[in-house]
Protein backbone atom coordinates (compact mmCIF):
# COMPACT_ATOMS: atom_id res chain seq x y z
CA UNK A 1 0.00 0.00 0.00
CA UNK A 2 1.49 3.67 -0.83
CA UNK A 3 -0.25 6.55 0.70
CA UNK A 4 -0.06 9.54 -1.44
CA UNK A 5 -1.82 11.85 1.56
CA UNK A 6 -2.77 11.76 4.63
CA UNK A 7 -5.72 13.12 6.70
CA UNK A 8 -4.64 13.98 10.22
CA UNK A 9 -7.14 15.44 13.15
CA UNK A 10 -5.14 16.68 16.03
CA UNK A 11 -7.14 17.78 19.42
CA UNK A 12 -6.83 18.46 22.80
CA UNK A 13 -9.83 16.78 24.75
CA UNK A 14 -8.97 18.00 28.43
CA UNK A 15 -9.33 14.10 29.83
CA UNK A 16 -12.98 13.83 28.43
CA UNK A 17 -14.16 10.28 27.62
CA UNK A 18 -17.46 11.06 25.71
CA UNK A 19 -15.01 14.03 23.34
CA UNK A 20 -12.44 10.96 22.92
CA UNK A 21 -14.96 8.30 22.01
CA UNK A 22 -17.04 10.67 20.03
CA UNK A 23 -13.92 11.26 17.72
CA UNK A 24 -13.18 8.00 17.49
CA UNK A 25 -16.40 6.76 16.54
CA UNK A 26 -17.32 9.64 14.79
CA UNK A 27 -13.55 10.77 12.45
CA UNK A 28 -13.21 7.82 9.90
CA UNK A 29 -12.65 9.98 7.23
CA UNK A 30 -9.21 10.75 8.87
CA UNK A 31 -6.47 8.06 9.10
CA UNK A 32 -4.52 9.44 11.84
CA UNK A 33 -5.99 11.05 15.02
CA UNK A 34 -3.46 12.92 17.45
CA UNK A 35 -4.85 13.20 20.76
CA UNK A 36 -3.55 15.31 23.56
CA UNK A 37 -4.69 15.30 27.43
CA UNK A 38 -6.29 11.69 26.82
CA UNK A 39 -8.33 9.77 29.76
CA UNK A 40 -7.20 7.39 32.02
CA UNK A 41 -9.73 5.78 33.62
CA UNK A 42 -10.23 2.31 35.16
CA UNK A 43 -11.32 -0.50 32.33
CA UNK A 44 -11.71 -3.56 34.35
CA UNK A 45 -10.23 -5.31 37.32
CA UNK A 46 -7.89 -8.41 36.77
CA UNK A 47 -6.62 -11.14 38.30
CA UNK A 48 -4.54 -10.50 41.70
CA UNK A 49 -2.60 -12.73 44.05
CA UNK A 50 -2.40 -9.99 46.42
CA UNK A 51 -6.17 -8.54 46.00
CA UNK A 52 -9.30 -10.78 46.02
CA UNK A 53 -11.32 -8.10 44.39
CA UNK A 54 -8.49 -8.24 41.30
CA UNK A 55 -6.02 -4.75 40.50
CA UNK A 56 -7.52 -2.01 38.05
CA UNK A 57 -6.32 -2.15 34.65
CA UNK A 58 -5.90 1.69 33.56
CA UNK A 59 -6.12 2.79 29.95
CA UNK A 60 -7.89 5.28 27.78
CA UNK A 61 -10.48 4.84 25.16
CA UNK A 62 -10.66 1.94 22.08
CA UNK A 63 -12.22 1.43 19.09
CA UNK A 64 -12.07 -1.46 17.13
CA UNK A 65 -11.90 1.07 13.91
CA UNK A 66 -8.43 2.27 15.20
CA UNK A 67 -4.72 1.53 16.54
CA UNK A 68 -3.88 3.39 20.05
CA UNK A 69 -0.21 4.16 20.38
CA UNK A 70 0.95 5.22 23.58
CA UNK A 71 3.67 5.07 25.92
CA UNK A 72 2.99 2.94 29.05
CA UNK A 73 2.61 4.80 32.27
CA UNK A 74 5.83 3.43 34.88
CA UNK A 75 3.36 4.61 37.90
CA UNK A 76 0.05 6.41 39.04
CA UNK A 77 1.38 9.56 38.28
CA UNK A 78 2.95 9.21 35.02
CA UNK A 79 -0.04 8.85 32.58
CA UNK A 80 0.96 9.96 29.47
CA UNK A 81 -0.51 13.33 27.73
CA UNK A 82 -0.41 12.58 23.97
CA UNK A 83 -2.13 9.43 22.50
CA UNK A 84 -2.38 8.43 18.72
CA UNK A 85 -4.77 6.30 16.81
CA UNK A 86 -4.20 4.64 13.43
CA UNK A 87 -7.33 3.88 11.34
CA UNK A 88 -6.87 0.11 10.96
CA UNK A 89 -6.63 0.29 7.23
CA UNK A 90 -3.27 1.60 7.37
CA UNK A 91 -2.48 -1.30 9.25
CA UNK A 92 -0.15 -2.76 6.54
CA UNK A 93 2.01 0.29 6.49
CA UNK A 94 3.20 -0.96 9.80
CA UNK A 95 3.33 1.78 12.15
CA UNK A 96 5.46 1.64 15.05
CA UNK A 97 5.33 3.36 18.24
CA UNK A 98 8.95 4.65 18.67
CA UNK A 99 10.09 4.95 22.82
CA UNK A 100 13.11 4.61 21.50
CA UNK A 101 13.71 8.28 19.90
CA UNK A 102 11.47 9.74 22.67
CA UNK A 103 10.32 8.18 26.37
CA UNK A 104 8.67 10.88 27.80
CA UNK A 105 4.85 11.28 28.66
CA UNK A 106 4.48 14.78 26.67
CA UNK A 107 6.14 13.64 23.45
CA UNK A 108 5.38 10.57 21.27
CA UNK A 109 6.34 10.07 17.93
CA UNK A 110 5.23 6.91 15.81
CA UNK A 111 6.92 5.90 12.47
CA UNK A 112 5.77 4.07 9.20
CA UNK A 113 7.40 3.19 5.86
CA UNK A 114 5.57 4.42 2.81
CA UNK A 115 7.30 3.45 -1.00
CA UNK A 116 10.19 2.12 1.20
CA UNK A 117 11.23 5.21 2.58
CA UNK A 118 10.46 5.46 6.82
CA UNK A 119 8.59 8.48 7.79
CA UNK A 120 7.42 10.27 11.26
CA UNK A 121 4.98 11.82 13.00
CA UNK A 122 5.00 13.23 16.52
CA UNK A 123 2.66 14.70 18.53
CA UNK A 124 3.30 16.59 21.97
CA UNK A 125 1.58 18.27 24.99
CA UNK A 126 3.62 21.11 26.25
CA UNK A 127 1.69 22.35 29.82
CA UNK A 128 1.64 25.68 31.14
CA UNK A 129 5.82 25.56 31.97
CA UNK A 130 6.64 24.27 28.92
CA UNK A 131 8.02 21.12 30.06
CA UNK A 132 8.08 19.18 26.81
CA UNK A 133 9.41 22.26 24.83
CA UNK A 134 12.37 22.41 27.15
CA UNK A 135 12.83 18.26 27.09
CA UNK A 136 12.70 18.95 23.38
CA UNK A 137 15.39 21.72 22.92
CA UNK A 138 17.72 20.14 25.75
CA UNK A 139 16.94 17.00 23.45
CA UNK A 140 19.51 15.93 20.65
CA UNK A 141 17.80 13.74 18.28
CA UNK A 142 18.76 13.74 14.47
CA UNK A 143 15.24 12.52 12.98
CA UNK A 144 14.70 12.74 8.90
CA UNK A 145 11.82 12.36 7.32
CA UNK A 146 9.35 14.18 9.86
CA UNK A 147 5.98 14.86 7.70
CA UNK A 148 4.21 16.28 11.04
CA UNK A 149 5.01 16.95 14.34
CA UNK A 150 1.90 18.82 16.01
CA UNK A 151 -0.38 19.19 19.38
CA UNK A 152 -1.10 21.39 22.51
CA UNK A 153 1.55 23.95 22.50
CA UNK A 154 0.03 26.13 25.50
CA UNK A 155 1.86 29.16 24.03
CA UNK A 156 -0.38 32.00 24.86
CA UNK A 157 -0.54 35.17 21.61
CA UNK A 158 1.14 38.32 23.45
CA UNK A 159 -1.79 40.29 22.54
CA UNK A 160 -4.34 37.89 24.48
Amino acid sequence: MIIRNLKVFSQNVRKNSIITNTILESYSQFDILLIQEPPWSEIQKIPSSSNCEGEPLIGSCHHPNWIAFTRIPQDKDDFPRVIFYVNIRLSSLRFLFRKDIFDYQDISIISFNNNGVCHYILNIYSDSSHSALKYLKDTEVNINNILLMTGDFNILSATI
